[in-house]
């Protein structure tokens, strides 16, 4: 059915897993209802959504390694593409497609981590899975698919925050390739806990715990933030030479054409700087960044402070994401959409517009 042998780099625990005397700590109903999901089933595919980011693959890669270690048969699936550095090296511990031989039954499901449609996995994996008992684990403000076994906690500050849950819960301990999984998840969604408040106590004693199994903050940050080229760097520039303010500058816009990734290159992008760089201007609130990926279509990112929820400016276009941090994919071009998207923000924005024109 699925291969149980573990990849090379999350290897299997020789320890039997303690018993699930910790379940009295759910976090609702979500909890013990996927341990219940993953009691009654004998071999997962473990699967994320299309483009993955470190939470995605953090969460695969832990998930994956904790089935196996309590006795369970997996296989891990991606669409890809694997461009950010920081997750690179594991694309080669991901199928791309369902094996032949896995049929649906009763001792087989799906376990979807980072999102809560099936629809984001990627169109293939989506239409070869659907015959599947699911289950999901994410923490995204826009949600869509409902199952009685999944484990969805909104104000988590990640997915991976949600795995280490269900992980400490029924193992009660984690291994250290687990736990350094885990805090890249973590460290990629709190923007390395830049994006944490003073309610995050406990966000930070998980994260202490995911040291004290393994994981290596230093090495996690390098890999996140070192090795740039001097490409991604001029990539940066080109559309911060871009910026044009709205709502007297609490909103900044800006955007690739397809020239930059001819000239420079799809895989030199830093988002991560970018945002920053953008955010630590006065008086931004939000940003809004749109990428001409072919043609006919355009990736687009937001990003808030806070006091502007950017989920439900990407839910109105068809996406999802956070209150901080959302995204979509769309048909149309840069001039055609950063009108509708500058728009969208009025209702939230609480400055009077800047006059600020777009481009022509």
């Amino acid at each position: 059915m699925f291969s149980s042998s573990p990849p090379s780099s999350l290897p299997k625990s020789v320890s039997s897993p303690s018993p699930c005397a910790a379940r009295t700590g759910d976090r609702g109903r979500g909890l013990s209802g996927l341990i219940e999901f993953i009691d009654a089933h004998r071999a997962f595919a473990v699967v994320g959504h299309e483009k993955p980011d470190g939470d995605c693959v953090g969460s695969s890669l832990a998930l994956a390694s904790f089935l196996r270690r309590i006795g369970k048969e997996v296989e891990l699936l991606s669409a890809g593409p694997f461009k950010r550095r920081e997750i690179a090296a594991y694309a080669t511990l991901f199928r791309p497609s369902l094996s032949a031989q896995i049929r649906p039954s009763d001792q087989t499901a799906v376990i979807v981590v980072d999102c809560s449609e099936l629809s984001r996995v990627g169109a293939e994996l989506a239409s070869q899975l659907a015959p599947f008992a699911r289950a999901f684990i994410d923490h995204h403000e826009t949600c869509g698919d409902h199952c009685a076994h999944s484990f969805v906690v909104k104000t988590a500050p990640s997915t991976t925050t949600l795995v280490q849950t269900l992980i400490e819960t029924m193992a009660g301990s984690l291994e250290a390739a687990e736990a350094r999984a885990l805090f890249l998840g973590l460290a990629t969604d709190t923007g390395f806990f830049r994006h944490l408040d003073e309610h995050s106590a406990d966000t930070f004693a998980s994260a202490a715990r995911l040291v004290r199994a393994g994981a290596n903050p230093k090495d996690t940050f390098l890999a996140m933030n070192g090795g740039r080229s001097l490409a991604s760097r001029m990539l940066i520039a080109r559309v911060l030479s871009r910026l044009t303010p709205y709502y007297g500058g609490a909103l900044m816009t800006s955007y690739e054409t397809c020239e930059d990734a001819v000239q420079l290159g799809l895989d030199v992008r830093d988002s991560d700087a970018l945002y920053q760089l953008i955010q630590s201007i006065q008086g931004v609130e939000a940003i809004v960044v749109v990428r001409q990926e072919s043609p006919t279509h355009c990736s687009v990112g937001f990003r808030s402070r806070g006091s502007i929820d950017v989920s439900v400016i990407a839910a109105r276009f068809g996406g999802g994401g956070h209150r901080c941090a959302a995204g979509l994919r769309i048909e149309g071009t840069v001039d055609e959409l950063l009108p509708r998207f500058v728009a969208a923000f009025e209702a939230q924005m609480r400055a009077p517009a800047a006059g600020a024109q777009v481009r022509s």
